[in-house]
């Protein structure tokens, strides 16, 4: 498993502190940017990157941010197979994880402290989808609604 990771100019610094966080944890993460500190930038683009790479890597997550992480999330939630969420608790993100096989954490880096956005991380990649039926079904009525609309 693979971690993608991107982030605008709000979510930059926490972004390289969840990296750095990944790596002493020896999971593979690959960051997407951005890559320096540009008040100017968009987190359509970073959001872009890192939903592209989950939709076409099943196997992999990704995780986003950006100051209230609506943006990052509503960008993500457009590419087929991607289930994008903001993260809110470690509790919420391994329901998320379990239930409803959630392959993206969305962090609100503007009201999320280093400490809280770690043990939302642990909690995604160290949770993994239930498989029960009902859950499966879900999963595959989402899979439908997409090819619809």
């Amino acid at each position: 498993m693979k971690i993608y990771i991107g982030a605008d100019h709000r979510g930059y610094e926490l972004k390289n502190h969840l990296t750095r966080y990944l790596e002493r944890e020896k999971i593979s993460v690959q960051d997407v940017g951005a890559f320096t500190l540009d008040p100017k930038d968009d987190y359509t683009l970073y959001a872009q990157k890192v939903a592209s790479l989950v939709s076409s890597h099943p196997e992999d997550l990704g995780i986003l941010l950006c100051g209230s992480g609506v943006g990052v999330d509503v960008t993500a939630n457009k590419f087929d197979k991607v289930r994008a969420s903001i993260g809110l608790s470690p509790e919420q993100v391994t329901a998320g994880r379990a239930h409803d096989d959630m392959n993206v954490l969305v962090i609100a880096a503007d009201f999320t402290k280093e400490h809280a956005a770690q043990q939302l991380v642990h909690s995604f990649i160290h949770t993994s989808f239930d498989a029960l039926k009902r859950h499966k079904d879900r999963l595959l009525e989402i899979e439908r609604i997409e090819e619809n609309n």
